[in-house]
């Protein structure tokens, strides 16, 4: 395991974590009329605090995508994970809520479970599987469930729809660094004519875009505890499908190694939705009068 991939995996979780709740903070005023719509995107711009929040998400991804051309998707993903716990970092910042036994909690299932899976699978690259019905396959059902998830969350936005959202956000984020992976091995190997000869690096544009929408309108339609547990977990479980899927990453496979892996996924989860629905977390109404947006 890289000490420098664990470093760039968990500044890029740093500034994605600070960079959602300012997101957040802001989006939370935009008219609702802009719902999943790029509209949406051309409010938010004109607000410095989303800016800035969108700036420091900006540098994660550059940092993530860094890791990602250092290290196994199956290895960065888990760790991209603890963007929550800096998201918590600074709304316990902002709140003054103390940790308490949830809190403590979640932390220790979050970074437990990222330390479990890793030691127990010990993430390794391979050979990229060849298989483009396969590639196809696990791109479609992964692009395909997100896409089902907006269009049920359009219809349920004000009750399940923002964790629908960011569930759907974050599969296509999973998708997006699986693909920014394959776009750095282009640039490695052919160059820049390699890089915007291939498919791959316009698709991580337009997933970015088509995620953003999605986890801004999740953002606007209702606070954080409802939607960054939600896009927090899908990330990285849709990036390890795509990495053992296409990407040639290898997993131990015998039986401990399954039972292991399993149980620190699932202590991920769990420790992210009990950080998500942490009181330092904020709860308040996600609806603001139009005005405040130029705040």
């Amino acid at each position: 395991m890289s000490v420098l991939v664990v470093a760039l995996s968990v500044g890029a979780a740093c500034c994605l974590g600070f960079g959602f709740v300012l997101q957040q903070r802001a989006a939370r005023h935009a008219p609702m009329k802009d719902f999943l719509s790029f509209r949406l995107l051309l409010d938010l711009v004109r607000v410095p605090l989303w800016l800035g929040g969108i700036g420091l998400m900006v540098c994660g991804m550059v940092l993530g995508a860094l890791a990602l051309g250092q290290g196994e998707i199956s290895l960065v993903e888990p760790l991209l994970a603890t963007n929550l716990l800096f998201a918590m970092a600074l709304s316990r910042h902002q709140t003054g809520q103390p940790l308490g036994r949830q809190g403590w909690g979640g932390l220790a299932l979050l970074a437990g479970g990222v330390a479990v899976f890793i030691l127990a699978g010990q993430p390794k690259a391979g050979a990229a599987s060849v298989d483009e019905l396969r590639h196809w396959l696990i791109i479609g059902a992964v692009a395909g469930t997100a896409m089902l998830l907006a269009f049920c969350a359009k219809r349920t936005r004000l009750t399940v729809g923002p964790a629908l959202l960011a569930l759907g956000a974050g599969l296509l984020y999973g998708l997006q660094d699986a693909l920014t992976r394959v776009s750095g091995q282009h640039l490695e190997h052919g160059g820049w004519a390699g890089l915007v000869s291939g498919w791959e690096v316009y698709a991580v544009v337009v997933l970015g875009v088509t995620g953003l929408v999605l986890v801004q309108s999740a953002f606007e339609a209702a606070p954080l505890r409802s939607s960054l547990p939600a896009l927090t977990a899908a990330q990285p479980l849709a990036g390890i499908v795509c990495g053992v899927g296409f990407l040639g990453d290898r997993l131990h496979t015998d039986t401990g190694a399954l039972a292991w892996e399993s149980a620190g996924l699932a202590a991920i989860v769990v420790g992210i939705i009990l950080l998500g629905r942490h009181p330092a977390m904020p709860s308040g109404s996600a609806r603001a009068p139009r005005e405040k947006m130029a705040a």
